[in-house]
């Protein structure tokens, strides 16, 4: 199942700890611990699934120059990248890095929020 259908998106997000979901911005939001990790958007000026999550900034450059991923409006610059469903993006890379995402997300958070919300960071 794509990430780019709601329920798919949850379903994969939802299984990694500490997860939750809000309708935000015109789209589903997954945040840990409060703070956004990765969301699923219809909210864009042509109806088109989009995926936007955080990356390192050798990711932004490598995403950013296949045809379909772009830098995420609204989001810090080069932090962020907005995926289309029509991107040329395999879905087991997309899955890696909103995964890639969320651990960077986490490693921000507090220890003792990170231990009462089950995520363990390598």
């Amino acid at each position: 199942m794509s990430l780019f259908e709601r329920k798919s998106f949850e379903t994969f997000a939802g299984k990694l700890a500490g997860v939750t979901f809000v309708d935000q911005w015109d789209s589903r939001v997954a945040k840990v611990g409060g703070k956004v990790f990765a969301l699923l958007t219809t909210g864009m000026n042509d109806d088109v699934p989009r995926v936007v999550f955080k990356v390192s900034e050798e990711s932004f450059e490598i995403l950013t120059s296949i045809e379909g991923i772009a830098q995420a409006p609204y989001f810090a610059k080069r932090q962020w990248v907005s995926v289309s469903a029509e991107a040329d993006l395999p879905d087991g890379d997309l899955r890696t890095y909103v995964e890639r995402s969320y651990r960077t997300v986490a490693k921000g958070l507090t220890k003792k929020l990170r231990m009462e919300l089950g995520v363990e960071i390598a």
